[in-house]
């Protein structure tokens, strides 16, 4: 604490400010209840993809590719449940496909290139945006269409481009991008017990 005041920052504002975070917070969660049916669908097109045999592709850029491996763990190891491990790949984790293709060729088309080798039809992409007009993630979502993919996304805004190309939808309204991820974690945190469960049945 005595660190702050040899910055100068009174604590009183210091506390304000944390406490005006943790309300933006939970205001944009209460928002995000607008979405609690388009949650339910994203995790019923899950179970059903993989009770097909089918796999889930995950990407995004920054705090989404964090976002994309935290998922994929999730499913491949497990969330709350013990159960077999199911089949998901986060396309931001293969250091040596990344910087490859983002350098000989561009980082624009580097989760399109992957989708191309690794998607099947009926597969589950879910691109992760939180202006929704990632142009690498976009790219990826139109070769899944190409492909007969089943396209998901996690946006904010007002869901850009992204959304558009994406069969479901989940979308905070924010225009804050901490607080969109923080909504975006909720639902994949939901999304993960939810296809857990319906995996068990």
């Amino acid at each position: 604490m005595s660190n702050y005041k040899d910055m100068g920052v009174k604590m009183e504002d210091l506390t304000k400010r944390i406490g005006e975070q943790i309300n933006e917070s939970i205001e944009a969660k209460k928002n995000f209840h607008s979405q609690i049916d388009n949650i339910k669908k994203v995790s019923s097109k899950i179970i059903q993809c993989f009770k097909n045999g089918n796999k889930v592709l995950i990407f995004g850029n920054g705090g989404s590719a964090a976002d994309a491996q935290h998922i994929a763990g999730e499913l491949v190891g497990r969330y709350k449940l013990e159960r077999k491990g199911l089949p998901a790949i986060a396309l931001t984790t293969d250091t040596s496909v990344i910087t490859a293709w983002a350098n000989d060729y561009s980082y624009d088309t580097l989760f399109e290139r992957q989708v191309e080798a690794l998607a099947k039809k009926d597969d589950v992409l879910i691109g992760i945006s939180t202006s929704g007009n990632s142009k690498n993630v976009i790219k990826a979502l139109k070769k899944g269409k190409e492909i007969g993919t089943i396209n998901i996304s996690l946006t904010g805004n007002n869901g850009g481009e992204v959304k558009k190309l994406s069969d479901l939808n989940i979308n905070s309204d924010s225009k804050n991008t901490p607080r969109i991820q923080e909504c975006h974690l909720l639902s994949y945190h939901i999304i993960c017990e939810l296809v857990e469960e319906g995996m068990m049945k």
